[in-house]
């Protein structure tokens, strides 16, 4: 069966209750069509690029796909009726990534950085120098 990398965009409106709930429902659909959803990830609110539907923000969410292309068609053909469904990206892929996406290393990363960024330390307590209190000095 072919495989897919397939991201959808809800709007910032509803909550993430829902799109689990709809993330849920549209496993459900691949399923009933004879094919397999192997991972999700929620991307959590994001900032778009430009506006869609007057939202400046929405919610993403990755779903890997093994099914055959009239299950995807039926699952992005749900997708554009559904008003809650700002945007639809399917790509074919020759294999499923095991590990977590990019984004998601991204956050992981941002949130230890955050936690373990070392204090900056400049040797004396006056703090950090001037660009003037250091010409002064060279000049002395």
């Amino acid at each position: 069966m072919p495989l897919y990398e397939h991201v959808f965009l809800a709007r910032q409106d509803v909550t993430a209750q829902q799109v689990e709930e709809l993330t849920e429902q549209f496993k459900g659909v691949i399923a009933s069509n004879g094919g397999e959803v192997g991972k999700t990830e929620y991307w959590g609110v994001k900032s778009l690029a430009f506006r869609i539907a007057k939202n400046r923000k929405a919610h993403y969410t990755l779903m890997n796909i093994s099914a055959p292309p009239a299950a995807v068609a039926e699952l992005e053909r749900l997708q554009k009726i559904n008003e809650d469904i700002l945007r639809v990206l399917t790509i074919r892929v020759d294999e499923h990534e095991t590990e977590p996406s990019v984004v998601m290393q991204r956050r992981d990363r941002d949130e230890r950085d955050r936690s373990d960024r070392p204090r900056r330390d400049f040797g004396d307590d006056r703090g950090p120098r001037s660009e003037v209190e250091a010409v002064e000095e060279e000049e002395v």
